[in-house]
Formats: structure tokens, C-alpha cells, sequence
């Protein structure tokens, strides 16, 4: 008997006030679904219209174990092709369908992949403090849960908060988080330095520039943090102006990892296989799901790039879970951004807070232990959703503040 969709369902929870997308694929056999994750934080309501009213219709009655040909079907039927909405849309259903392909062969999912080629998938926290001071105590005391690779960044992404208009700014300039591309160039090498001095170099660390500086100033930035021996240095340009790595290229070799902006693959295409990047970094429901994120990975690989896959806050516990079990099975893995997200078993007081709440709405979370995650051993991707304790956390559909970055004289920058 062939395994059909009979239903598909949009779960939208905020249980840490961000908000997530899940879905849920049911099938003809009785008790078997699967779990996806579709978030996108800041349009859910678009990725939930998608899915509710125009994918479902699509699949319904359709075989469920066929993943790249419904993969193909949904990506192809609006005929105008990519996007963060669409995509988000088809993740949520590819990882529920690769969700049921695990529970059917009775494996975990990175069995379906090949297997192991790694016990445990390490892992890098975020770290940053008002001061030198405050983040190397954070930084400290990361590496005292066994983390050996920390993303340092000072007062935010490029070192300013919301809200402050500066008195460089034009009469009458709009609210924002206003940068000083030259400045912080200068306080982030200064920055550091003083790490390095205070800590040594036994810790890889990593910057995020968050694509929030100009192309010239990213080119310098990169060369004069070259002495401080990053592991890699994070979307130093925008997703628009990637021609500009050449020129980083060409004057240092700190790592560049790029692509959390991607949608397609003609954004990496020839990145990887013009060894301009030496990680990728997507956000693996911003690309379609499992099924694409595998198709990179091995892409990836032929060229000596490394994954190191989104994996912040503003992702289901679901999507963090794909993350760990392509990385599980993959030759040309990196590391693997990680949130903050420790089961029950292993409670720490993270910078943001407990995590209870998300780990009650989902659980099965991969485990945290001295610097690894490690996944259950459940058929599938391993992680459940208790709809009764999702609901108690309502989405909300407000209008998002942080991306509203500002250049000096009240001009937009990429965020």
C-alpha cells in the first residue's frame, strides 16, 4: 500500500516570543506523520498562507515517500521560482517527508544519509558583552561547558542598539540602529586584539559582520583582523555584492563563511567552485529544506567548502535537528551555530535565559554535552511537538525593528 498525504497542518508558537513555524504531514497509515520546520520569523503568516492554501491542495492524495519529486512539484507550480516565503513553505514540508521516510525505514534520519562519520557534531556559542571585560567573562565561561569555538561580537551586530538617533544625523532622521562603518572597523580589530591578549589563541573564534559595513571597509577589516587567527569571519558583505569577496581575497586570508541570506543556488554556485568562500552557511529552510541542503553539502564538498549551517534563536528545535543530522553524516562538515538550547537534562542559565518553554513545545531536542550535540536515536528527525503547550504561546505579527539599520546620515543599510 502506497504511503499518501491526507493532511497538512501549520503549528505557528512564540514559546520564547519568536516566533516558529512548524508543520505537520499526516498520512493514510494511522499514527504516521512527520514534523517540518517553516520559519520565518518575520512574515509567518505569509509561509502559513503557502502552505494552508496552495501546497496542501497540491499534495493531497499524493505519495508521500516520492520526496524530490514533490520537492520539484512544489518549487515548480507557482512557475516564478525561489524566495524566502515559498521556500520556507517547502521546507516545512520536505523535512516532515524526510521525518516520515526515517519513521518508516525505522532509523534516524542520518542513517538514510550513509551513516556516521562523526559521533558528535561540535558546536559554536554567541558571546558579547558591553565591554572587553563582560565578553571575555562570557567567553570563559562558555569554554568551561567544554565550547571551543565562540562568536565574539561587542554591543550587538555592528556595535550599536536600536533606537539612539546620533547628533551626526540629519534633522528630522527616522529611527533605526545607525552604524559608523569606519569606527567600528577600528573598535572591532582593537576588540580583537584585547581578546587575544587576555584569553591567548587555544579558542577559535569568530566575528559576524552581518553584512552591516561597505564592500572597501569589509576588505579592510578582514585584513587587519588576519593576525587574530579566526576560525572564519561571517557574511562580510552583503548577499547583493558578493563580487566584493574576490577583493577580500585578494587581500587576506582570514576565512570567509557566506550565505545566510541565500535562496537558490545560483547565489553559491560560484562562490564555492571560485574557493572564495571556505564555508556556507545557509539557513537550510531559507533554501527549501533537507532536500536542497543535502544537494549543497555534497556540492560543497567537491570544492573543499565546509558547512556551518544557520542555526540561531529564530528556528524551530525541528530545524535544529535536520542541522545536526546532515551534519552527522557529511565528510565536508565545519561547525554548527547553536543557540543555546540544552534538553531538561543539562540546564544552564543562558545569556537570554532558561529554555523550558521551547523544550515543552518541542521535544527531543539534540542533546548538548561539553561542547557537542549529539541526536536521539528516534526514527526520523526525533523531534515532537505537544500541541497543547504550542498553543499556550500565540505568535505575534508585529512590525520587525532590528532590520531597520541606518548609515550615518539616515540612509537604510543592509541589516
Amino acid at each position: 500500500m502506497a504511503v499518501t498525504i491526507e493532511n497538512i497542518r501549520v503549528i505557528c508558537t512564540a514559546p520564547e516570543g519568536i516566533n516558529l513555524l512548524a508543520v505537520r504531514v499526516d498520512t493514510n497509515v494511522p499514527g504516521l506523520y512527520g514534523l517540518g520546520c517553516g520559519t520565518f520569523s518575520y512574515r509567518h503568516l505569509a509561509v502559513k498562507l503557502v502552505v494552508e492554501e496552495y501546497l496542501t491542495p497540491l499534495l493531497k492524495g499524493r505519495n508521500a515517500e516520492n520526496i524530490e519529486e514533490l520537492w520539484q512539484l512544489m518549487y515548480q507550480n507557482g512557475y516564478w521560482r525561489g524566495g524566502p516565503i515559498e521556500n520556507n513553505a517547502i521546507s516545512g514540508i520536505d523535512m516532515a517527508l524526510w521525518d516520515i521516510k526515517g519513521k518508516l525505514a525505522g532509523m534516524p534520519l542520518y542513517q538514510l544519509f550513509g551513516g556516521r562519520v562523526r559521533e558528535g557534531v561540535p558546536v559554536y556559542r554567541h558571546a558579547d558583552g558591553r565591554d572587553l571585560e563582560e565578553l571575555c567573562e562570557n567567553i570563559e565561561r562558555y569554554r568551561e561547558l567544554g565550547i571551543q569555538n565562540i562568536r565574539c561580537q561587542c554591543r550587538g551586530y555592528g556595535g550599536e542598539r536600536y533606537g539612539v538617533i546620533p547628533e551626526t544625523a540629519p534633522q528630522g532622521a527616522l529611527p533605526g540602529v545607525y552604524l559608523d562603518g569606519a569606527r567600528y572597523v577600528r573598535d572591532t580589530v582593537k576588540l580583537f586584539a584585547g581578546i587575544r591578549d587576555k584569553i591567548g589563541y587555544d579558542v577559535k573564534l569568530i566575528h559576524d559582520v552581518h553584512e552591516r559595513v561597505a564592500p572597501p571597509e569589509a576588505v579592510k577589516l578582514a585584513r587587519e583582523l588576519e593576525p587574530f587567527d579566526l576560525l572564519f569571519l561571517e557574511d562580510p558583505v552583503c548577499a547583493e555584492q558578493t563580487k566584493w569577496l574576490r577583493e577580500i581575497r585578494c587581500h587576506s586570508e582570514v576565512p570567509i563563511a557566506q550565505g545566510e541570506l541565500f535562496n537558490r543556488s545560483i547565489d553559491w554556485r560560484d562562490l564555492i567552485s571560485g574557493h572564495l568562500i571556505d564555508y556556507i552557511r545557509v539557513h537550510i529552510s531559507q533554501i527549501g529544506g533537507i532536500t536542497p541542503a543535502r544537494k549543497l553539502q555534497m556540492f560543497a564538498e567537491q570544492y573543499g567548502v565546509r558547512t556551518a549551517w544557520h542555526g540561531p534563536g529564530d528556528m524551530s528545535p525541528i530545524a535544529h535537528a535536520a542541522n545536526v543530522h546532515i551534519d552527522l553524516a557529511a565528510m565536508n562538515f565545519g561547525v554548527q551555530e547553536w543557540s543555546g538550547i540544552e534538553p531538561p537534562n543539562f540546564v544552564i542559565q543562558d545569556l537570554k535565559g532558561p529554555k523550558g518553554a521551547l523544550l515543552e513545545v518541542f521535544p527531543g531536542l539534540p542533546e548538548f554535552r561539553n561542547g557537542y550535540v549529539y541526536p536521539n536515536e528516534r526514527p526520523g528527525l526525533g523531534v515532537d511537538i505537544n500541541e497543547r503547550e504550542a498553543a499556550k504561546y500565540p505568535c505575534e505579527n508585529t512590525v520587525t525593528i532590528w532590520t531597520q539599520t541606518r548609515n550615518r546620515d539616515g540612509t537604510l543599510q543592509t541589516p
